[in-house]
């Protein structure tokens, strides 16, 4: 199992980036809450990685937290019908503490409206996950939301903007529908201040 990869981060995207590490560059699958926590593009990266290994591929995932890896395996291994590509999606759709919450209220509801979740599979991650999830975090190394690479500046809109959508067509929305509620909601004054992954969970709320 790969526990980790630690390298220079060539490329990054909202949903997978490369990292170049002993001569070798890797592509690996990321959240959107770990995409916000990324550093520069040439720095070093360190990501905790969780390894799928099926007939045709091997895919590697990774996580800026060891929060967001933890929930990331409890999806997979603990919930039926949630796999890695919707464990993700839901890892992108909310950070942690929401997710943990929403979970330990029962809150089905705004479950629901992550993409590719629906009622059913809400109320299943309710009923196996509400007994192993606590409102303090999943282990001791605690979770940074508040920083990260992601921060809107009015110099980088447009990079913003196409980022966003990417992550909402990745998501599984259309792209239409994804290019609208973007340029809606990157028209108001108040978008300026925005995160990366705030717009995009923004922008999920008006298209739910």
């Amino acid at each position: 199992m790969i526990s980790f990869i630690r390298g220079k981060l060539v490329e990054a995207k909202p949903t997978a980036v490369c990292v170049e590490c002993g001569g070798l560059g890797y592509d690996v699958h990321i959240p959107l809450s770990s995409f916000g926590k990324l550093p520069a593009i040439g720095a070093e990266v360190y990501l905790r990685t969780h390894l799928t290994i099926r007939e045709d591929a091997h895919i590697l995932f990774g996580f800026a937290t060891e929060e967001e890896r933890e929930l990331f395996r409890l999806l997979i291994d603990k919930v039926s019908g949630v796999g890695p590509v919707l464990a993700l999606k839901v890892l992108s759709g909310m950070n942690v503490d929401q997710f943990k919450a929403c979970v330990l209220s029962g809150d089905t509801k705004t479950l629901s409206k992550l993409p590719g979740l629906g009622k059913k599979t809400a109320e299943r991650i309710v009923v196996e996950l509400k007994d192993k999830l606590s409102l303090g975090p999943v282990s001791s190394t605690g979770m940074d939301i508040s920083g990260g690479s992601a921060q809107i500046a009015r110099t980088g809109e447009n990079a913003a903007f196409h980022d966003a959508v990417g992550a909402l067509v990745a998501l599984g929305f259309k792209q239409a529908d994804a290019w609208t509620a973007v340029r809606n909601l990157l028209g108001k004054p108040e978008s300026k201040d925005m995160k990366l992954e705030e717009i995009v969970r923004e922008a999920i709320n008006s298209l739910t």
